[in-house]
């Protein structure tokens, strides 16, 4: 039985190491897709997405499987619930690069945006990739390692330009709203790949992801 379980454990760590890489791959195509119009990298992405989603389903059943099999405790335990927490981030993260490449679906064969507004989108999606290569790395390696926690503020910084960008450019306010909430979906990846990044610290330490947002409060207001 243990060992059957721990067969389990490891395929569902192999899982959701294959996920982080389809993320990371699909972080990639959207900046294709955005930068280029290309409805190649379009279409990548929406079977990217995909792939995540019936992945994730997978992860779901294997997670029951675990459960059933063995009451895990202590590491275990932990491991199980982070890995299908972090599973349902990426699901998540497979979603919105999902409704980003469906906008550029819809401009196809126009450029989703004029050239400041559409560089700043890249920007934005550019660091989208950077955060999903460093969460595949955390995954595989199994603990938290970059102590780069600028990507955030990048973002937020970007996410200002993009609105200042989008007051000055003529257009219709449709399309304005439209942008910037690309803009929106870009900056909740950052959101769900800290998440990430938070559970992996989580099962190396047994430090809560809560715990972690506390401290992290309280050393920006130390620095302050």
């Amino acid at each position: 039985m243990r060992t059957q379980f721990t067969n389990e454990l490891v395929a569902l760590t192999a899982d959701l190491t294959q996920m982080c890489s389809i993320t990371h791959e699909a972080a990639e195509r959207v900046t294709d897709a955005l930068v280029g119009a290309d409805l190649t990298a379009t279409y990548e992405v929406f079977a990217l997405d995909e792939r995540l989603q019936t992945m994730y389903g997978a992860c779901e059943a294997r997670t029951v499987v675990l459960l059933a099999l063995q009451a895990p405790v202590a590491r275990d335990l932990r491991h199980v619930v982070t890995a299908i927490q972090i599973a349902g981030e990426l699901s998540r993260i497979g979603r919105l690069f999902s409704r980003v490449a469906d906008q550029v679906y819809q401009s196809h064969p126009d450029a989703i945006a004029p050239a400041p507004v559409l560089d700043i989108l890249a920007q934005m999606s550019a660091l989208t990739a950077e955060c999903t290569a460093r969460a595949e790395r955390d995954v595989t390696r199994g603990r938290h390692t970059c102590a780069d926690d600028t990507g955030a503020a990048t973002m937020h910084a970007l996410n200002q330009k993009l609105h200042n960008a989008l007051s000055t450019t003529e257009g219709s306010t449709d399309t304005a709203i439209a942008l910037a909430l690309i803009g929106h979906k870009l900056s909740r990846i950052l959101d769900h790949t800290g998440r990430i990044e938070r559970l992996i610290h989580f099962l190396d330490t047994g430090i809560p992801p809560t715990a972690q947002l506390d401290s992290e409060d309280e050393d920006a207001e130390a620095t302050d």
